[in-house]
């Protein structure tokens, strides 16, 4: 956390004064609610979404009221998706504590991702953000579009490099553009910076999603993903796909027949994760995120020289090099 931290720095009394103004936004009298709500707030994570919204507010002008308007529609939208993505993957844990739809069920989870959705919608309708509400809202579709190809990939396991990237920047670099697409325009009203920040933040999204799949494939302790749960869900991600482009047709067969398996054994996931290494999977895996990492500094390269844009590439490269 101490890289976070330091990131945070420029804007560390802004994300203070957040923290009370999403609590208040989010505020419910209903019993049942508060309390999940309360659960929700509690094991709330490393807060990168509403920092990127500011932080890209502090890079194109004065953080004022809207700055805080965006940062809380993201921190919604962000949470209701991991709140229902839980309930889709039926998931018991998130960030080492119980999943909403374990602790009560899933009825009442999908309840509460749609109570947090709904909170999104009214606060950028009375606060007259509908600029806001157009990001968000294609950010929203776009997920939703991502998860619902990655469903119908799987089900035949025919995801080739190109469904990939389509996938993830449907998936996580729509919501992470959406932190900076938003943080832009909560500052300035110009169409190029606005769509600049977009770009800057699909590319620091898909860098930060292709980290997570070779995450995977690292058994070091660190990581807060178990090595080898991808394959274990039958998720076949970047560094998969580029081995098996590169294998024979025996191999090919053999690897995707233990990724079908619903009983892996241990040895069959490590099987599979040292046959991506041993093909050079991860190298030409790190490659491609890396290339992405170098478009969003590149951006950044064309701002003068402050502290705020320091944190950025800051940020930037922490999302390539995290363990978890």
């Amino acid at each position: 956390m101490s890289v976070l931290n330091d990131i945070r720095k420029p804007i560390e009394k802004e994300m203070a004064e957040f923290e009370a103004y999403f609590n208040r936004t989010v505020k419910s009298d209903i019993p049942l609610l508060k309390i999940i709500l309360n659960y929700i707030l509690r094991r709330k994570g490393k807060q990168m979404r509403p920092l990127l919204v500011f932080l890209t507010a502090g890079l194109n002008g004065e953080i004022a009221e809207p700055t805080f308007v965006a940062a809380t529609m993201i921190e919604l939208l962000h949470t209701a998706s991991i709140v229902h993505d839980d309930v889709v993957d039926d998931a018991h844990e998130r960030r080492g504590a119980i999943s909403i739809n374990v602790l009560w069920n899933s009825k009442i989870a999908v309840l509460v991702g749609d109570y947090m959705l709904s909170k999104g919608l009214l606060i950028s309708v009375e606060k007259s953000r509908y600029d806001m509400l157009e990001i968000v809202s294609e950010s929203v579709k776009s997920m939703t579009e991502g998860e619902l190809l990655q469903i119908q990939k799987s089900r035949k396991l025919n995801i080739r490099e190109e469904d990939y990237f389509k996938i993830i920047n449907c998936k996580t670099a729509a919501l992470i553009a959406a932190c900076t697409a938003t943080g832009a325009r909560s500052v300035t009203e110009n169409p190029d910076t606005i769509q600049l920040m977009k770009d800057f933040g699909e590319n620091i999204g898909v860098a930060f999603q292709i980290r997570d799949d070779l995450l995977d494939y690292v058994g070091n302790g660190l990581t807060g993903k178990v090595a080898g749960n991808d394959i274990k869900e039958k998720k076949i991600t970047l560094p998969l796909i580029n081995a098996l482009e590169h294998s024979t047709n025996s191999q090919k067969r053999h690897i995707l027949s233990i990724v079908k398996n619903r009983k892996k054994t241990k040895a069959d996931i490590n099987e599979v994760i040292r046959f991506v290494s041993e093909s050079g999977g991860l190298e030409y895996a790190e490659l491609k995120m890396n290339q992405y990492r170098d478009k969003a500094l590149a951006i950044l390269d064309s701002y003068p020289e402050s502290e705020i844009k320091d944190s950025l590439k800051e940020f930037v490269n922490y999302t390539t090099s995290r363990n978890k």
